[in-house]
């Protein structure tokens, strides 16, 4: 049966960011996942995480300047020293909470780019994520890559499963993996049966994430059946979590009704 950590980015948003580890713990998750950890003491992130016998799962290294619109500068030529030290700080963090994974974003392709750009951008990618898997693979760490819709993410530089699983082999490290977050995939490609039991047997698929089509709300509402999505993962033999990264429409906790139906039925 799949496992599901709640993403504190967009869950428990009532809550101030600290007070959801209690929260999610209070509603029986035992992972977490967020976007970023660096405006808060490791120290405190863990004690924490001890506190309500969580697990962090996932966060994502440092993006640029998230609030002036970046989002990821790993594909971003000129951008490659700040990487590497953002890559040094997602470690640090990831060694002291005991988080196996870290999301690397790419990063924004403007829309005026000239035609010889986007291999330029691509050998960016390649090599930027060539040095941050050598650097993961020190600490056990797997480093991620997510195709993520242009309706979202206008100009986001990976958009497509089929190109980011060609990503990970051309790089060609073990840590090197695929996030794939059925929300994205579903408004980019739909098909995720299909796409489920394609990718999860190659092993290149290291975390899962879900979220209600089109308005990323729960998944149970909307164009997804995922009662069935979960049960091919389960047939499937995955072992890894499922990041339930969505906006609540209203309080995160009167909106678990699917996970706990769901778990109540595979009991």
């Amino acid at each position: 049966m799949p496992r599901f950590a709640a993403n504190l980015s967009m869950m428990y948003t009532e809550h101030d960011f600290l007070d959801r580890f209690a929260a999610a713990a209070a509603d029986g998750f035992q992972a977490v996942e967020y976007l970023f950890p660096y405006a808060y003491d490791a120290t405190e992130l863990r004690r924490r995480l001890d506190d309500h016998g969580l697990k962090q799962v996932l966060f994502n290294a440092p993006p640029g300047d998230w609030e002036s619109g970046e989002r990821g500068i790993a594909a971003l030529p000129g951008r490659e020293a700040e990487f590497r030290s953002g890559i040094d700080r997602a470690l640090e963090y990831a060694t002291a909470l005991s988080c196996p994974r870290v999301h690397v974003m790419a990063g924004l392709v403007q829309p005026d780019a000239k035609p010889a750009e986007p291999a330029e951008h691509r050998d960016t990618y390649l090599a930027n994520l060539a040095r941050a898997a050598e650097q993961a693979a020190a600490a056990g760490v797997d480093i991620l890559v997510e195709p993520i819709n242009g309706r979202d993410m206008p100009g986001y530089f990976l958009n497509r499963q089929d190109d980011a699983h060609a990503v990970v082999q051309d790089v060609g490290a073990s840590n090197l993996k695929v996030q794939l977050d059925l929300y994205h995939c579903q408004i980019v490609e739909g098909d995720l049966t299909a796409t489920l039991r394609r990718d999860l047997p190659t092993g290149r698929v290291g975390h899962l994430q879900i979220a209600g089509v089109p308005d990323r709300h729960e998944p149970d509402r909307g164009e997804l059946d995922v009662s069935h999505l979960f049960g091919v993962v389960d047939e499937l033999g995955y072992d890894g979590w499922m990041g339930c990264e969505y906006r609540p429409r209203a309080g995160t906790s009167e909106g678990l009704g699917w996970l706990n139906d769901y778990q109540g039925e595979n009991a």
